[in-house]
This record gives C-alpha cells, sequence and structure tokens, in this order.
C-alpha cells in the first residue's frame, strides 16, 4: 500500500488552519450517528422492562457519542485514502482543517467518556457492548479488513449492527434472541447496502487500491452477491413476526418493503452496462436507508402506541 501512502502527501493538506466547530461535527460522521441513534432508540423501547426516560435519554446519547468516537477513529485511520477518493475528499482532514492528531485525540476521549457513562447509567454489560462495538470498527474493520479482504463490509458490518442490541441490553442487562435478530437484520443489510454504493463508486476505490467486492471480484460478481444477501436479508426481516416482536402490522410492511427491495436489487443485477447500471446501484443504495428506517419506525410504532400491535399467530419464541 506505498502508493496510497504517496497519494496521502498529494490529496491531504500538511498544515491545518484550526478547525471550527462544524469540522469537529464531521469527524462524527452525523449521518451514519443519525441511524445509530434511530435503531437503538428502537432497541431500548421495544425491549421489556421500566427504563428512567432520563436515563435513557443518557444511554442513547453515549450509543450516539460512541459512534461519533468510531467516526473520528476511522477518519484518523483512513486519512491517507480520504484525501484521494472523490467520496470523502472534502472531509476535515483531507482539507487541512483537522489534524490527524486532533482526530485521534477527539476519538479516544469520546469512546472512554461514552463506555463509562453508559455503564453508570444503565449497565456495564451494555457499556461492554459500546467497547466492543468501537473496538470492531477501528481494529477489526478499519485497521484490518477494510484493506486486506473483500469480504470487508461482510464482516465488518456487524459493528453497525450492534446499536440496537445496546439499547436492548441497557434496559434488560442482557443480549436476547429478540436483540440478535434485531443485530441480525443491519448485519444482513449492510453488504447489498454498501456493495450498492461500491458499484457505482468502484473507481474511487481502485485508486486508493481497497479491495472492495466489485475492485477485486468485478462488478458481475458483485451484482450476484448483492441479489443473494438481498434475499437473505428479506427472510431474516420477517423473523420478528414470528417471535412476538412485531405485528400484523410489521409482517404486512416487511413483506412489501422487501418484495421493493428484491425489485431494485434485481435491477441492478440485470442491467450490467453504461449510465443506467450505475443509476440502479444508485437507487437501490439510496432506498435501502429508507428500507431500513421505515423497517425500524414499524417496529417502534408498534412497541409504543397502545393497541397498534395485533398478533400474527405465529409465536415461536422460546
Amino acid at each position: 500500500m506505498s502508493d496510497v501512502s504517496l497519494n496521502f502527501q498529494d490529496h491531504v493538506s500538511p498544515q491545518t488552519t484550526g478547525g471550527e466547530v462544524q469540522d469537529y461535527v464531521a469527524l462524527l460522521k452525523p449521518r451514519v450517528m443519525s441511524l445509530v441513534v434511530f435503531t437503538s432508540v428502537v432497541g431500548l423501547a421495544l425491549a421489556p422492562g421500566p427504563i428512567h426516560p432520563f436515563l435513557g435519554f443518557v444511554a442513547v446519547l453515549a450509543i450516539a457519542v460512541g459512534a461519533g468516537a468510531s467516526g473520528a477513529l476511522n477518519m484518523w485511520f483512513d486519512a491517507d485514502i480520504d484525501g484521494a477518493m472523490q467520496r470523502t475528499a472534502a472531509r476535515p482532514i483531507p482539507r487541512g482543517r483537522v489534524s490527524k492528531d486532533e482526530a485521534l485525540a477527539l476519538g479516544v476521549v469520546l469512546s472512554a467518556f461514552s463506555i463509562l457513562v453508559l455503564g453508570l447509567a444503565t449497565n456495564w454489560i451494555a457499556a461492554g457492548l459500546l467497547a466492543l462495538t468501537i473496538g470492531f470498527y477501528l481494529f477489526v474493520y478499519t485497521m484490518w479488513l477494510k484493506r486486506k479482504t473483500p469480504q470487508n463490509i461482510v464482516i465488518g458490518g456487524a459493528a453497525g449492527a450492534f446499536p440496537p442490541m445496546i439499547g436492548w441490553t441497557a434496559v434488560t442487562g442482557t443480549v436476547s434472541l429478540e436483540s440478535i435478530i434485531l443485530f441480525l437484520i443491519i448485519f444482513m443489510w449492510t453488504p447489498p447496502h454498501f456493495w450498492a454504493l461500491a458499484l457505482y463508486r468502484c473507481r474511487d476505490y481502485t485508486r486508493v487500491g481497497v479491495p472492495m467486492l466489485p475492485v477485486v471480484e468485478g462488478p458481475d460478481s458483485t451484482r450476484t452477491h448483492i441479489l443473494v444477501y438481498s434475499v437473505i436479508l428479506c427472510a431474516v426481516s420477517l423473523l420478528p413476526a414470528f417471535i412476538g416482536l412485531g405485528g400484523v402490522l410489521y409482517l404486512f410492511a416487511s413483506s412489501a418493503l422487501g418484495a421493493a427491495f428484491l425489485y431494485y436489487a434485481w435491477q441492478v443485477y440485470c442491467v450490467r452496462h453504461g449510465d443506467k447500471a450505475d443509476k440502479t446501484a444508485k437507487r437501490l443504495f439510496v432506498f435501502s436507508i429508507f428500507y431500513l428506517f421505515a423497517l425500524y419506525l414499524v417496529l417502534l410504532l408498534e412497541g409504543i402506541v397502545p393497541g397498534i400491535m395485533m398478533p400474527t399467530g405465529f409465536d415461536f419464541k422460546v
């Protein structure tokens, strides 16, 4: 990866101008953080048992700060390639707005703070899961998998799947089947979501030598993988309706959303050439964000709105 190191000098300003507040906020990846916050709220709201509203708010805030810390640490380590990629060139470190040392310090301090606060506010099992999430994202995904294997997203996606489990555990103090299924939905969603992005951003990853699936195995193989994982995702997304976590509304919504997801994945599989291929990949990427948000929103509504949840008749919870 020596060529990437050389690119760092060409694309990242060695001098910083003194970052403003928005630059440090950008280090926390606020768009990613928003999804983390939402899924953790769903996990917390669906968990059986009481939690004081203030402690629930503190728990969600700690999870959000932990996610932001992960983002800052990711940008610290990936500064050498971010400046060479069109998608990430405007990040604070490549632009010279924030130094790598500042990003590292921010990430470390926020990591420790978020774990400590979550442990004190709720329980140390939830705090341990948050620590695992941050460590997994930095050491396993960012430092190891991302630059070593095209399966980086498949394995590394676990980091983004933990927030609803952490929210659930903050209330219950345990990891249960329900929280594992909430984890699995995001875990199976991550590969088709990011591979769709990688298809139309393939040149970026090729330029910096990151072995994303389209770079290593080609776009056709990637399209096949997207379709296969989309089928698995849609099947896994039905599971809440079969264990009593979701009701009739969720069963209907997950079926309809899954059918739409498969339609977009099938389009990506079939359209393989020209600008239209990039457009179909981008449509799947954008829809996948809506898909996950809508799926979890229905679960949240069934969990907090009295009388809205109607049992499906299936309940295999043990």
